[in-house]
């Protein structure tokens, strides 16, 4: 099934064989769209990538946020989210002196981070594991979250693109937020050029191949 632009309600395809994925549901042998996104069909599953919208946390998303607040046993962080999420003093791996929070984080503070538990309390962050910690340099901004599984692509394809041919490290966070983090300020731009780049063109088909010409046509800069 070629990958196509559907909207809330419109059929994506018939057949017994097709199980529902992610934002469709099957009627009456049919899988319906549930979001306005782009329809995509992998060893007969089917699933939606929405295209509009806000971010939705899950368990296990790696996401990049800004710290909100110090309290006495950890920190509120703002990941995009509808709620704020807390990441306690237990989740960080080193030593904090309970006196001392704002030497590990303060108010304003980048921090990239694992969402490990949602509850009605309300979201945990979670620095434990690799790639995880205060962020101390490098270029962030934002897409929309929708976007996200376009910016890295099947298997992280396009973000290996990205990498490649500007030479930064590229952390995508699934709440939207992205960091690149290059040698140069002019690469760490150029970078974002491209995914930006990417996101406003995340409906198209064959978008690999777009990217790959775009960044011919740029002259290949890293």
């Amino acid at each position: 099934m070629e990958r196509k632009i559907v909207i809330p309600g419109e059929m994506i395809i018939e057949g017994e064989d097709y199980l529902p994925g992610e934002n469709t549901e099957k009627r009456d042998g049919k899988v319906y769209s549930s979001r306005y996104g782009l329809a995509e069909e992998q060893s007969n599953l089917v699933k939606v990538i929405p295209l509009s919208g806000v971010y939705h946390p899950r368990r296990g998303n790696a996401v990049i946020g800004k710290v909100e607040n110090v309290l006495a046993n950890g920190w509120i962080i703002d990941i995009g989210a509808a709620d704020s999420a807390f990441l306690s003093l237990m989740e960080v791996p080193r030593y904090v002196n309970k006196d001392a929070m704002e030497e590990v984080l303060t108010i304003d503070d980048m921090v990239t981070a694992k969402i490990w538990s949602i509850n009605k309390r309300g979201i945990d962050l979670s620095l434990k594991g690799r790639g995880f910690g205060k962020i101390e340099e490098g270029l962030i901004f934002n897409v929309n979250s929708n976007k996200v599984p376009r910016i890295i692509g099947k298997e992280g394809s396009m973000i290996k693109i990205i990498k490649e041919n500007t030479g930064c490290d590229i952390t995508v966070g699934q709440n939207g937020t992205v960091l690149v983090e290059g040698n140069k300020i002019e690469d760490e731009l150029f970078a974002k050029k491209a995914i930006m780049y990417i996101a406003e063109r995340s409906f198209i088909s064959g978008l690999t191949d777009l990217v790959t010409k775009w960044f011919t046509e740029q002259g290949n800069k890293k």
